[in-house]
């Protein structure tokens, strides 16, 4: 029996937050909230359904519509706001250039705790595409050699992976989705002792489905090679540990589900990597000794991928994002928009749409497809004040429930679409 077989996969899916009670009854009662009798409401549970969480005056975009678009851009919160703004503030008058290297130094090591990985595993980049790239750049590839994704993968995969097979005859091999999903049988079959990497989007921007991860890790080390997870639609969503995950590399960027900006993204790299993968651009920032004639010794931490300036003002962001949503809780986050999502799922179900979201699914996407006019629908949906996203022409209408949004989103969202069925 090989070893991934071993897994009970039904049974660490439901563990990632399947069965999840419904959104109405997590009034915001975590002891770790800053102000919890604010955030909780009026005691007769009046609040409750429409700011399960507490934080809906906290997102401003929340009072005129129903965004549920987050798993394209993420709206700000207010302290995300606040941080962008002190950090101009600071910049226009320089009175504490220091608050830059004690944001950077905040912001690792709170993604690290938040996500369970070590600051010495963690990289501060500029885009999620960076550390794809890097991590393709480091493998010594060999003709022959092939890596393996699958169909719901995002674009950025396709291009790296196919300039791999132009330049260095590099086999990719991808997997067709059965169902809206890519199982962990399917990338069994496709790989073997030349599989040098698995590359996935841990949760698909196509339609939110979710890899299970510990299981892929087992697969493509039985055969010698890596796994890489897109992490963009992942980190900021539900909790998890980095180790446990058994992921090599994992890379996201802050402005979807974290809530912070364009232009930071953390990179984790598993320690064990260290030594083995290089960097494939240089520059001063990877000085950690200025040695006699224009010699350096470099940093040797994931550090070594941080070349250049940093982006001050979105990792200003980062450090602001992460540490609200570590006040809000990811337990707390997914638990709501899971069950959330569940009933959307439901609900357009209900109206007869077909869905390209998995059942039983532990992710807060939503895809299905309407079978309606995309114009008039789009107008419609527009006039609401819903935000959504369209894919493929169209056709597949694209709907992300964060921790901000309530049942009465969702329902804005349906009754457009029942209106027209």
């Amino acid at each position: 029996m090989n070893a991934w077989s071993r897994r009970n996969f039904v049974k660490t899916t439901a563990a990632a937050g399947l069965v999840l009670p419904a959104a109405p009854a997590l009034a915001a009662t975590d002891p770790r909230a800053a102000n919890a009798e604010r955030r909780a409401g009026p005691t007769d549970g009046s609040r409750a359904d429409d700011d399960p969480l507490g934080i809906r005056d906290q997102f401003p975009v929340t009072e005129e519509f129903a965004y549920l678009n987050t798993a394209s851009t993420g709206p700000l919160p207010r302290p995300v706001h606040e941080a962008l703004v002190a950090y101009a503030d600071e910049k226009l008058s320089y009175n504490d250039p220091g608050s830059r290297g004690r944001a950077m130094a905040r912001a690792r090591s709170r993604f690290a705790s938040l996500f369970g990985a070590d600051e010495d595993e963690t990289a501060l980049l500029f885009s999620t595409s960076d550390g794809e790239n890097m991590v393709a750049k480091a493998i010594d590839w060999k003709p022959g050699d092939n890596v393996v994704i699958d169909e719901l993968h995002f674009v950025t995969a396709f291009v790296v992976y196919r300039e791999l097979e132009r330049r260095h005859g590099v086999e990719l091999r991808i997997i067709p989705s059965r169902e809206g999903r890519a199982l962990p049988e399917d990338y069994d079959a496709y790989t073997d002792d030349r599989t040098r990497l698995i590359s996935v989007a841990w949760v698909s921007n196509r339609n939110g489905f979710r890899h299970d991860l510990p299981t892929l890790a087992e697969i493509v080390h039985a055969r010698g090679g890596y796994l890489f997870a897109d992490g963009i639609q992942a980190f900021g969503t539900f909790p998890t540990n980095l180790h446990d995950e058994g992921v090599d590399f994992a890379c996201g960027n802050g402005y979807k589900w974290l809530f912070a900006d364009f232009g930071c993204a953390p990179l984790y790299v598993r320690r064990e990597h260290h030594e083995w993968m290089r960097p494939d651009r240089f520059g001063h920032g990877h000085v950690a000794e200025t040695l006699p004639e224009h010699q350096y010794r470099l940093k040797t931490d994931a550090r070594k991928y941080e070349y250049a300036n940093p982006a001050y003002g979105p990792i200003a962001a980062m450090d602001a994002a992460l540490g609200f949503l570590g006040d809000v809780g990811l337990e707390r986050i997914a638990e709501h928009t899971h069950a959330l999502a569940g009933q959307l799922r439901q609900g357009a179900a209900d109206l007869g749409m077909k869905l390209f979201t998995p059942p039983a699914n532990p992710s807060a996407i939503v895809s299905f497809y309407h079978g309606l006019d995309p114009d008039e629908l789009g107008d419609a949906l527009r006039a609401e004040g819903v935000f959504f996203t369209y894919q493929e022409g169209g056709a597949l209408l694209r709907a992300a429930v964060a921790m901000f949004n309530n049942r009465a989103d969702v329902d804005r969202l349906l009754g457009v679409i029942a209106a027209r069925v």
